[in-house]
């Protein structure tokens, strides 16, 4: 019920604030971004601090959460955490440039290094996370369609997301602890002293708490760190809901201040595909009115156009954080038209269709869809055939039973995530279903406007015609299409993380296009279908995909 109620204050008390002046990002110094940011990085929200700080909000730990000792890297190999002794935080899933120092090649958009994301242990069994931690770069850029956060659409707001991590169990808390949890949030905002490694500093030295930060009224703070009104809160007379709100808003002003294309100093660190588009005067964006979808059929008509195009060599730029040339040439370019390829609009045979998804220039439309990750997933398990022999529920199945089938919440704590659970062979039947597991699910309440209009959207379903029980089944295994901009950063790939290469995802591709061709993959998404790309397409696909990196720091 707390998290219910909490939602509705995001929704109707307090505006939304987002980290943009005029379309433009707030610079990373901007005293809000500073704060969020020290938030962001802070490990006593989670659930093991509470548990053993004694009611200390400033105390050290004698001991740190275990599950922080280790940064699993590789399959082999584990890092030292940043975090070690301390407890779970918000950057421990979502890693930026914190091992560059010793493992130059090892900086990460806003993700781990996992397949699924290590947990704090509690007595339910879990673990890791359900899924692969997603990408936060350029969540806060405009879209075509309502903005959905997470990769099953559970959250229509970055400050919904926020509280939900932090009194949620990836910060090590029940869904019975939710009350407990925000009272503990907000007891740190109050009785916090100031200490933090982010140098949030008054000019003097010594940390700001985040009292005096929050009220924004101390003349000691030097002014690039007074706290503009649109965030600002007494503590004191504030309620523990209105600082949880507080907190994630400044949390949200430090997510959208992320970025594609201009690292968190502000300098430019364009991609090779960038660069080409720039040094042969294409148009970089849609127009105004035009779709992503549009724009990418427009930009390869003017590439076919050209009798002579520029490429980008090494001269042009230097990789420092990918091992690999840069460049964007030849076979970038027939990577780019593969790509860019639609369904039906070519005789070659060789048609990437990825655009119809993946549209520039974020390269994500935002959208719902099933590439057969969770199939391919489970019948590796259990068999081929073995997904689409699950028994999957209607709405109403769903809904009367829902501590059998769906995620557990505040309302209902003892429930399984059955259909939202990486599958393993000791749990038959569980599998991931992604948007199934949220849409017209009645304790996520807040995406469902959102989720509703996308969906009878895409199935071409009139209002009439695009009710909740005959939507459900069309959402089995349907989840929200990343950006693949810099995936040489954000590796394994997937949901499921199952994927280490590009190589390895385009080679998925292939097999799971036939399938859905041949009707054997259980409710593939339309677009794959189209997709007509074999052996001889992975190389030039691949290089142009390594043309969207760049060195994101």
């Amino acid at each position: 019920m707390v998290a219910f109620l909490v939602a509705l204050i995001v929704a109707f008390s307090i505006p939304a604030a987002s980290a943009t002046v005029d379309g433009q990002r707030l610079s990373a110094a901007a005293p809000a971004v500073r704060l969020g940011e020290r938030l962001f990085f802070d490990p006593r929200f989670a659930q093991f601090f509470f548990a053993r700080c004694n009611g200390n909000v400033n105390a050290t730990l004698p001991a740190g959460d275990p599950v922080l000792d280790q940064m699993p890297f590789t399959a082999a190999r584990s890092l030292t955490s940043p975090f070690r002794g301390q407890s779970m935080n918000c950057r421990q899933c979502h890693l930026g440039d914190d091992f560059l120092l010793e493992e130059p090649l090892a900086g990460r958009t806003y993700c781990d290094f996992s397949r699924r994301s290590p947990i704090p242990r509690r007595d339910d069994g879990l673990t890791r996370t359900a899924r692969n931690a997603p990408l936060m770069v350029s969540l806060g850029l405009p879209r075509e369609v309502p903005l959905l956060l997470h990769l099953d659409g559970e959250f229509a707001s970055p400050e919904d997301l926020v509280i939900d991590t932090l009194t949620g169990r990836n910060f090590g808390w029940l869904p019975s602890e939710a009350a407990i949890a925000v009272t503990h949030v907000a007891k740190v905002i109050r009785e916090d002293n100031g200490a933090n490694p982010r140098l949030v500093t008054y000019p003097g030295g010594g940390g700001i708490p985040y009292r005096v930060m929050l009220l924004g009224t101390d003349p000691s703070v030097s002014t690039s760190l007074q706290m503009s009104r649109e965030y600002r809160i007494d503590v004191d007379a504030a309620s523990d809901d209105q600082i949880l709100l507080a907190v994630a808003k400044l949390i949200r002003a430090y997510m959208d201040s992320l970025r594609f294309g201009t690292t968190n100093t502000g300098r430019e660190s364009r991609s090779p595909y960038d660069l080409f588009i720039g040094k042969n005067a294409l148009p970089s964006q849609p127009k105004n009115g035009e779709s992503g979808l549009a724009y990418a059929q427009r930009l390869l008509a003017l590439i076919g156009q050209r009798k002579h195009l520029v490429w980008i060599t090494p001269e042009d730029g230097e990789f420092e954080l990918h091992n690999q040339s840069f460049q964007f040439g030849a076979t970038e370019l027939h990577g780019l038209e593969l790509f860019f390829t639609r369904a039906g609009a070519s005789r070659r045979g060789h048609v990437g269709n990825c655009v119809a998804c993946h549209t520039p220039p974020q390269f994500t439309d935002y959208r719902l869809h099933n590439n057969g990750v969770s199939q391919g997933e489970y019948d590796g398990i259990f068999g081929r055939g073995a997904f689409a022999a699950l028994d999957v529920p209607g709405l109403s199945t769903r809904n009367a039973q829902f501590d059998t089938y769906l995620p557990p919440s505040s309302r209902h704590p003892k429930a399984t995530s059955r259909f939202r659970s990486a599958p393993s062979a000791d749990n038959p039947g569980y599998a991931d279903l992604g948007v199934w597991n949220i849409f017209a699910n009645p304790d996520v309440p807040k995406p469902q406007r959102a989720l509703t209009r996308i969906l009878c959207e895409q199935f071409g379903r009139a209002a009439k015609n695009c009710t909740q029980a005959t939507v459900l089944p069309l959402t089995v295994a349907y989840f929200k299409t990343p950006s693949i901009r810099d995936l040489g950063q954000s590796n394994p790939y997937f949901h499921s993380g199952a994927m280490d290469t590009i190589e390895d995802v385009l080679r998925f591709y292939v097999a799971t296009s036939d399938l859905a061709r041949a009707g054997k993959l259980r409710n593939g998404s339309p677009e794959l279908s189209g997709v007509r790309i074999d052996a001889d397409d992975v190389a030039p696909l691949a290089a142009f995909l390594r043309a969207l990196n760049e060195d994101y720091q």
